[in-house]
């Protein structure tokens, strides 16, 4: 385009402003080439004539169009100069308050001098995962850049931070580091991105001040380097700091301040700790009160020193270490005031000797006094031959002093700086790193010295590397469109470099007239005259001789040459440090050393820091190191290095203004910030070559109104484009068609934005004409059909009236037949029903008279009968009388005929015979055992008085040995015992008088308390019956009220039930979350020990109790046992240690394991009674023997039960003793251990050491029982045979032998029943002496107890012994409260088991009536009839399967572990559910508790580990969710519970659980249906969170619609991927109709799918709602009208699934609000009002965020206005809205599983055979 096209009237252009920097006008009138001015209006409508230079015809700038301006990226402006970004940065800060915007690569950050809320963490994970250009600028965008491309490209990465002081760059780079610390972790459990981010308080401290621009200003750079390792979690980090400024140490300027720390350190003298250092207010000292005020409003200093000292504890700095540091600094306070006086002559100087703050700053220090007062006032020179001690002038005592005050400081700050180095060093291999360089901009002031020349020298280097960077991108990005490449004109500041940096340049020179001996400032400045006076960067001052002016990037800066030398210098003097190496404290002399530890140190004290594995430099005896500057651009050359290895991030931060008020805009400083940080060079570049670019497909959706109807027919976009601009841009030059983009030259999209404006215009007047004319058409169609309605109305009305007579005339007719057909009717009834009444009267009475004959001869008939068979009995009786009197006479003749034969055979000889030889054999035999008792007999006694002799003469020894002692000892022992003894029975009486005493008084105090308790308890009556009267009145008063507030109450308590059920659902997500995390760490310690060294759970305890809160259904005492040690592990050690009634079980436990034992002991020593008596006992018979052995079988099986309780309890104890000792240790490292756990310890060693006790006594027993057993066997084998011969004193006596027999047998069984009573009564006598005997040990031990425990309190105050008195009556309250609450738990236990068993018996007998009922009808059938019965008997299934318990592992793997959803297609939904409980069901009917507690754990388990090995699969997750909420309906449907069985049918009741109540099982399948909903909720977000923001807001779903704006350098990251992954709501759809499908399919309860389906559409919300707040580009009136039209399909959707509820819908009201928000207008007031009242769902921050996002697409549309903004905030301001701007997308609702009972039978359920469950029973 010409010169006259482009500056034609109305164009708008910039003309320079004195104040503003730059102002906008507009042309009047067209311009013509060869004019020398330009007729202009200003803004403020005045005019003015802006004259041309002919010569050089530069024109003044153009002006973008409006929808250009407030764009995010500079490089998006059609017009790319120095006024259009001012003003674009100038628009977004000010009436958007957006402080962040792109430059190209370059992200510009202003500084808006207040807090805002977009650094939360729910903004950081808006960021996470976002590409660079889709979102608003910000410095989480750039971090997620750095990021991204490090893990993609894996290339290191760094991000450069400058600016100037005050700027703001401290902050970005925290909050770059926050960010990586954020949405990387970490990958050890150090938390080292916590301690990353720790290091800025202490660094803040050290080497942050306050200046005159900034009250937080960093005074020093650093680069930070976090290491990441493979899988990009943050494992180190590594810090390098660079040019100090130490001359703050010793000098501020006015309203400056030293280094934080100092005033900090004031601020907190008072505490005891820092008593030592001697410390007053900041005023007192020189140091720190030469800038005036110490204050910092809103600053305070003590609050900031805590977290400082948090921060070094955090890193690892010991507290010693820490107090040492602080002793340095206050030791430097202390040398500031130390008053030095001049001696007369004035060329020497003394101090006194009682100099206080020179005393303080030896002793802090620990160096000697004399010495550092000496050495302070003279120095050392140091010859060939000659050492002499100078006494040095007053200002040169000064300037030492204040540099040793410097190099202190400098050294400190060096190995804080390595001490936090080695926090964050990480021994894990790093893989890569990002480093964020913090570093001061360019600096320029009216006086500038050797800091701000080494600040400028570095950022010369630095815009070097970022000019080659920019220039390297834009080749790359020509090479990639493949565009011919030309070389852009850049500024090269290599020259400037050169003149800083080459050989002999200034710091050459510089480090050359510091070795001159008596070298000078002056000489040094001209020596850089005479060098470089002809050098294009290098000027002299014409009114200086000790300046000179250097020529940089930005700006000429002249540089006062004084004190240079002594800056590069840095000496310090030897002697002086020589005496703080020899400090007495470590940490000093380490400082100073250059051996240990000095890398760091050598570092920092030349004001930079470079790396710590870099070794020392050699000292020379003066300078004690190199110069600052060498060393200064050695560092320098490093970071170079590093920064090239990497891709670097540019952060630009600009200060709006000096004054520091928020959201104000100076564009005077502004302008000399960006000309200095190099945003305009990078404006420069871009403009130069092709700065605009367009994609071909977003060049013709924008431009395609300008193309002509023929060429829309060709489908190749890019050919339409090319043909499009070759006819609207004439000059080829000025455009360039790449692989993929079209590039044009500045200012030709501005044109082709016209040329759309104004086909758009013509299409607007042709619109209008078009409405109007319809108008005026449609207006006189609605008068036509008025017309034509009026007359069809009138016409209407006359023939209504005559229809109306009409019908009138035949209703009278019909009316008439109707009434006279009806009486006819009524007669004829009235005769029907008389003649049927006579009709059956009559046949009644014949009936009757037919009746009573034919009973009367039934009666007949039965009385015949009845006579008849009373004749026939009583001539059978009498018959069968007769036979049975026959029968006994001839049975009684032969029996007299038998006993005759039977007499006559006894007189015989040979019978006698055969009778004696037994008794003979049975007498000897009887005879010799009497022998041989009496032998032993004489032995034993033998025995006995050998043993009785012996025994006397060692009596008689130990009496000889006593006397002999006694003598020895002498007289005078004696008696002193006597007295000792009596003098403690005078104790003893007293103490038993004093607790008497005390029992008194305890006794009369518990009657008080008692009596006030009894008291306040009747009062408490009283009150409570005013209470109810008065509620009764109220009630009376306040039914009206009530009414009104019952609706509010219910809301209230249905959000409270709503919170506290998301909070508890929480805990079961956090509670899922460290059970994974925990099972994970068992993992890694399993790999990493590889030994079976971790303890297994026993055999009887499930597994299930380590994954819930629940205890097993166990009710033994054993198992309360364990389940209250199960509750300590489980509830936290925290409550636990001071839950004092674990432990009373504990030890009531232990007490009835004591007895246990004892009853066991007692039994062993019966035995062994028993056994001892049987030993010259009869021989025992085969059943005795059979006892004995199941007596020891069952004493073994008791040991070996008693032996593995111990163990167990043992093992439970030292678990529990551990843990409580590992949590008393965390706790007494910062509070000391509380009394409550070391009572609570010592209670547990003494159960242990009861326990040891226990177990050595199960060992006696078990070896007593042993030897019991060997008697008892070899008593067997030497019992007296009885068939031994033995003579009897009697035995030649006549007996008769069959009496003699007879009297034996007698005798025998007499013995025998006497045993057994003696026995008996001796056995009852024992265990009533062992009970009374057990009954006063434990008295015994009771009153010792009380005897100790009454000494202890003797010793104690009476208020200590009233309030130990009532805490031990408390105890034992508490054990008697625990013993019967554990017997009213047992008895009800044994309640309901008998009530079950009784159930159970009931149906039994029940069943078994049945059974023989149907039994008896059975056998009167056929044969037949019992086939059908056995088929009948087949198909009667009972609803139960059985499984053997070895087939438990077999059932679990087949129908939970390896089945697949796919595998069940077809069948009854939940089918594994209703298995599961037909097997529990079967284990309920046999009454087999531990079979039921296997399979649920088992299954439980199982489900588990599905859930975790298919973590991914949304078919899984949903399948084993309705399984396990069906099994979880089915445990509520068939529990008997009354309120679950409301819709059972009967067969349903039959099916219900006999024995068990499985209510916690119930509440641990719930709590596991929560974890698998979250689960399930995961996946389904992570499916759908990628389609949502491509398919709700990008995608063009009413095709046309929306506008593409011109984009920046932005849209081309990087980390956008090659190819189109955007996503249509077609493609959400599909996904959610995925999702309802399978969760139908599988059975899952309908209210389960709508809170599903709540959750996703509240994610779609929250997503697309973020997005919106977060994006310019779609914050438009197009957008909004997609929006709508997205959201009426997903609603759409809704009704069609038949889930378009409230809850649902209310979901997504936000969004649909934010899509209003953008349609509606936004110009007047009544338009404020109506966004107010219909933006109800919307915060306050979210409606004014997108009012300033909102963005018109074309010049028809408006921009929002700051006053409509300031208007919508003045009517919101009383809305109590959350303080925050996106919504929380991860917020889970809480879910809620309605009770949902099935209607099918247990026995209706068929098990298919692709399940392999052949193993399974029917029963």
């Amino acid at each position: 385009m010409s010169v006259s096209e482009l500056y034609s009237q109305y164009t708008r252009v910039w003309i320079p402003d004195p104040d503003e920097v730059w102002r906008s006008a507009e042309l009047t009138k067209d311009y013509k080439e060869g004019e020398k001015s330009l007729q202009l209006q200003l803004e403020d409508e005045t005019i003015r004539e802006y004259p041309i230079d002919v010569q050089s015809n530069q024109l003044p700038f153009l002006r973008n169009p409006d929808i250009l301006v407030g764009e995010n990226d500079l490089t998006a402006l059609s017009y790319l100069h120095e006024p259009a970004v001012l003003h674009n940065l100038k628009v977004r800060f000010l009436e958007s308050n957006h402080i962040y915007t792109y430059c190209g690569i370059v992200l510009v950050a202003i500084n808006p001098y207040e807090q805002l809320p977009i650094y939360g963490q729910d903004v950081i994970y808006a960021y996470s995962g976002q590409n660079m250009g889709d979102m608003d600028p910000h410095i989480f965008a750039v971090a997620e850049e750095a990021y991204k491309q490090m893990a993609r490209d894996e290339k290191n990465q760094s991000i450069i931070v400058s600016g100037e002081s005050g700027a703001g760059k401290t902050v970005s780079a925290k909050y770059a580091m926050r960010y990586f610390a954020a949405v990387s972790g970490s990958a050890s459990d150090t938390n080292i991105e916590e301690k990353v981010l720790a290091s800025s308080p202490i660094m803040e401290a050290i080497g942050n001040a306050k200046t005159t621009r900034n009250d937080n200003s960093s005074r020093f750079g650093k680069y930070i380097q976090i290491g990441f390792d493979k899988r990009y979690r943050i494992i180190g980090a590594n810090m390098r700091t660079y040019l100090l400024e130490k001359s703050r140490v010793v000098f501020q300027a006015d309203d400056e301040r030293n280094y934080h720390i100092f005033y900090q350190l004031c601020a907190a003298a008072n505490l005891p700790e820092f008593k030592e250092l001697a410390l007053t207010r900041a005023e007192d000292f020189f140091y720190t009160s030469q800038g005036g005020d110490t204050s910092i409003e809103g600053v305070d200093d003590a609050e900031d020193f805590e977290k400082t000292r948090q921060a070094f504890t955090l890193l690892g700095v010991r507290e010693s270490h820490q107090i040492n540091i602080f002793k340095i600094i206050a030791s430097i306070l202390h040398l500031g005031n130390v008053e030095i006086q001049a001696e007369r002559d004035g060329e020497s100087c003394s101090i006194s000797p009682k100099d206080e703050h020179l005393s303080n700053f030896c002793q802090l220090l620990g160096v000697e006094h004399s010495q550092m007062e000496h050495w302070l006032c003279h120095r050392k020179l140091v010859t060939t031959s000659e050492t002499y001690v100078k006494t040095m002038s007053l200002q040169q005592v000064v300037n030492a002093r204040n540099a040793l005050a410097k190099h202190i400081y400098a050294q400190l700050f060096g190995w804080i700086v390595g001490h936090v180095n080695k926090a964050l060093h990480t021994s894990l291999k790093q893989h890569s790193f990002i480093g964020v360089l913090d570093i001061y901009g360019f600096e320029t002031f009216d006086v500038n010295s050797f800091e701000q020349f080494c600040i400028n020298y570095a950022n010369e280097k630095l815009q070097q590397q970022f000019n080659l960077h920019v220039f390297k991108l834009e080749q790359e990005e020509y090479m990639k469109e493949q565009i011919p490449w030309t070389l852009i004109d850049f500024y090269d500041n290599q020259p400037c470099i050169d003149l800083i940096e080459a050989k002999l340049g200034i710091l050459d020179l510089l480090d050359e007239e510091c070795k001159v001996p008596k070298g000078t400032d002056q000489n040094w400045a001209q020596k850089l005259y005479d060098r470089h006076s002809g050098s294009q960067h290098f000027q002299k001052p014409r009114m200086s001789n000790t300046a000179f002016i250097v020529v940089h990037f930005a700006d000429k800066v002249e540089y006062l040459s004084d004190s240079f030398l002594e800056k590069n210098r840095d000496t310090v003097y030897e002697e002086q440090i020589n005496i703080l190496k020899a400090s007495k404290l470590p940490l000093v002399a380490d400082l100073f050393h250059d051996g240990k530890d000095s890398a760091p140190a050598a570092a920092t004290s030349s004001k930079i820091s470079v790396r710590s594995a870099r070794p020392p430099l050699k000292a020379s005896n003066k300078e004690h190191k190199k110069t600052v500057g060498h060393q200064f651009r050695t560092s320098l050359h490093l970071l170079m290095e590093t920064l090239n290895t990497t891709t670097p991030h540019y952060v630009r931060c600009i200060k709006p203004n000096d004054e520091k008020l928020p959201f104000r805009f100076d564009p005077k400083r502004a302008v000399q910030q960006l000309r200095a940080c190099g945003v305009l060079e990078t404006i420069r570049i871009s403009a130069a070559g092709y700065p605009s670019r367009w994609a071909y497909h977003d060049f013709y959706n924008r431009y395609r109104v300008l193309v002509k109807k023929k060429e829309l027919a060709n489908t190749d976009k890019k050919a339409i484009c090319k043909s499009v601009l070759e006819s609207l841009i004439k000059d080829p030059d000025k455009f360039q068609f790449g692989r993929t983009k079209i590039f044009f030259r500045a200012g030709q999209v501005a044109y082709l934005e016209k040329l759309r404006a104004d086909k758009f215009r013509a299409a607007t007047i042709m619109i209008q004409k078009t409405v109007r004319g319809w108008l005026q058409k449609v207006k006189y169609r609605r008068l036509k059909a008025a017309t034509l309605t009026l007359q069809r109305y009138c016409r209407g009305h006359l023939a209504r009236r005559l229809a109306e007579h009409l019908r009138r005339t035949r209703a009278a007719v019909v009316l008439q037949k109707q009434y006279r057909m009806r009486r006819a009717h009524q007669a004829y009834q009235r005769v029907r029903r008389a003649t049927v009444v006579i009709q059956a009267f009559a046949r009644g009475m014949f009936v009757r008279r037919i009746y009573h004959q034919v009973l009367r001869e039934h009666k007949a008939t039965i009385i015949q009968k009845h006579v008849r068979s009373w004749l026939a009995r009583r001539c059978f009786q009498r018959l069968r009388g007769a036979a049975i009197v026959i029968q006994c006479g001839f049975r009684r003749l032969k029996a007299k005929r038998e006993l005759k034969a039977l007499k006559i055979e006894a007189r015989s000889a040979e019978h006698l015979k055969r009778l004696n030889v037994g008794m003979e054999n049975k007498v000897v035999q009887l005879q010799r055992k009497i022998d041989d008792q009496n032998k032993e007999f004489k032995m034993l006694s033998e025995q006995l008085s050998a043993i009785t002799s012996t025994h006397a003469t060692e009596v008689e020894k130990l009496k000889e040995e006593l006397a002999c002692y006694q003598q020895s000892q002498g007289g005078d022992s004696s008696p002193q015992l006597q007295e000792e003894v009596e003098s403690l029975r005078t104790e003893l009486q007293r103490a038993h008088s004093e607790r008497k005493v005390l029992e008194d008084a305890h006794t009369r105090e518990k009657d008080e308390l008692r009596k006030r308790v009894a008291d306040l308890e009747q009062e408490n009556a009283l009150l409570k019956d005013e209470k109810a009267q008065l509620n009764n009145q109220i009630l009376c008063q306040s039914k009206d009220e009530l009414a009104q507030t019952s609706v509010e109450e219910n809301l209230l308590m249905k959000k409270e039930l709503e919170e506290e059920r998301s909070r508890y659902q929480n805990l079961v997500k956090e509670y899922s979350r460290l059970e994974q995390r925990y099972d994970n760490l068992r993992d890694e310690m399993t790999i990493i020990k590889q030994t079976p060294g971790h303890r297994r759970n026993p055999s009887n305890q499930s597994s299930l109790e380590s994954d819930s809160n629940y205890p097993s259904i166990s009710t033994s005492e054993v198992g309360d046992a364990e389940d209250a040690l199960q509750q300590v592990e489980e509830i936290g050690l925290e409550k636990a240690a001071m839950d004092l009634t674990v432990f009373l079980k504990l030890q009531k436990r232990v007490r009835e394991l004591e007895q246990e034992r004892k009853k066991l002991q007692v039994q062993l020593e019966k035995k062994e009674q028993q056994d001892s008596k049987k030993i010259p006992a009869e021989l025992p018979s085969s059943d005795l023997d059979v006892d004995q052995d199941a007596d020891l079988a069952y004493n073994s099986l008791k040991r070996q039960e008693l032996e593995s309780e111990n163990k167990k309890l043992k093992n439970e104890l030292n678990e529990l003793r551990k843990a409580v000792a590992d949590q008393a240790s965390e706790h007494s490292a910062a509070h000391g251990i509380p009394d409550s756990y070391c009572l609570l310890l010592n209670q547990l060693k003494l159960a242990h050491e009861e326990l040891e006790v226990r177990k050595e006594e199960v060992l006696i027993l078990r070896t007593q029982i042993v030897s019991a057993d060997q008697r008892r066997l070899a008593g067997k084998g030497s019992e007296p045979n009885i068939n031994a011969r033995t003579s009897w004193p009697n035995s030649e006596k006549h007996v008769d032998q069959e009496d003699a027999i007879e009297a034996y047998h007698g005798v025998c069984q007499t013995n025998r029943l006497l045993e057994a009573q003696l026995q008996a009564q001796s056995r009852e006598h024992g265990e009533e002496v062992e009970g009374l005997k057990a009954q006063v040990q434990a008295l015994k031990e009771e009153m010792d107890e009380q005897q100790q425990t009454f000494c202890q309190t003797l010793l104690l105050s009476p208020e200590a012994q009233l309030e130990f008195g009532i805490q031990q009556e408390l105890s034992r309250l508490t054990n008697e409260n625990l013993d019967l609450k554990e017997l009213v738990e047992k008895l009800e236990k044994n309640e309901k088991k008998l009530k079950k068993q009784l159930k159970i018996y009931m149906k039994k007998v029940q069943d078994l009536e049945a059974a023989q009922a149907l039994a008896q009808s059975e056998r009167r059938r056929h044969e037949l009839t019992r086939q059908v019965t056995v088929q009948r008997k087949e198909k009667d299934f009972q609803g139960m399967l059985e499984y053997h318990k070895e087939d438990e592992a077999l059932l679990i793997r087949n129908l939970v572990t390896d089945l697949k959803p796919q595998a069940l297609a077809g069948t009854v939904p939940c089918l594994p559910a209703y298995i599961l409980y037909m097997c529990i069901r079967h284990a309920d009917y046999v009454n087999d508790d531990l079979k039921v507690h296997s399979l649920l754990t088992s299954t439980i388990n199982g489900i588990k580990k599905v859930l975790k090995k298919h973590n991914d699969d949304f078919e899984m997750t949903s399948f084993w969710l309705s399984n396990t909420c069906r099994l979880l309906h089915c445990l509520k449907q068939y529990s008997g519970d009354e309120g679950f069985m409301t819709q059972n049918t009967a067969k349903q009741n039959e099916h219900c659980l006999k024995n068990f109540d499985l209510t916690e099982y119930r509440q641990v399948l719930s709590d596991l249906s929560i974890q698998i909903y979250q689960q399930l909720i995961k996946i389904s977000e992570g499916l759908l969170q990628p389609m949502i923001v491509s398919a709700m807001l990008e995608n063009e779903s009413i095709q046309g619609l929306s506008g593409v704006k011109p984009t920046g350098y932005r849209k081309r990251t990087s980390s956008l991927a090659d190819g189109d992954n955007s996503y249509c709501l077609g493609a959400v759809i599909r996904q959610m109709n995925s999702f309802h499908t399978v969760m139908c399919d599988q059975g899952l309860d309908p209210e389960i799918i709508l809170q599903v389906f709540k959750q996703l559409f509240y994610m779609i919300n929250a997503v697309t709602l973020n997005n919106l707040l977060l994006r310019k580009d779609v914050c438009s009136w197009s957008t909004g009208m997609q929006l709508r039209y997205n959201i009426s399909q997903l609603e759409e959707w809704l009704r069609g699934r038949n889930l378009h509820q409230r809850e649902v819908a209310e979901t997504m009201e936000p969004l649909i609000q934010a899509a209003q928000l953008l349609q509606l207008k936004k110009k007047s007031p009544e338009d404020a009002e109506a966004i107010c009242s219909l933006c109800t769902a919307l915060s306050t921050q979210q409606i004014v965020k997108i009012l300033n996002l909102y963005t018109p697409l074309n010049e028809f549309e408006e921009r929002v206005t700051v006053a409509f903004i300031r208007t919508i905030q003045a009517q919101l301001q009383e809305r109590n809205d959350p303080q925050h701007l996106l919504l929380d997308f991860k917020h889970t609702f809480p879910v809620l599983f309605p009770f949902n009972p099935s209607s099918l039978t247990m026995d209706s359920i068929h098990i298919p055979a692709c399940l392999n469950l052949e193993f399974l029973n029917e029963v």
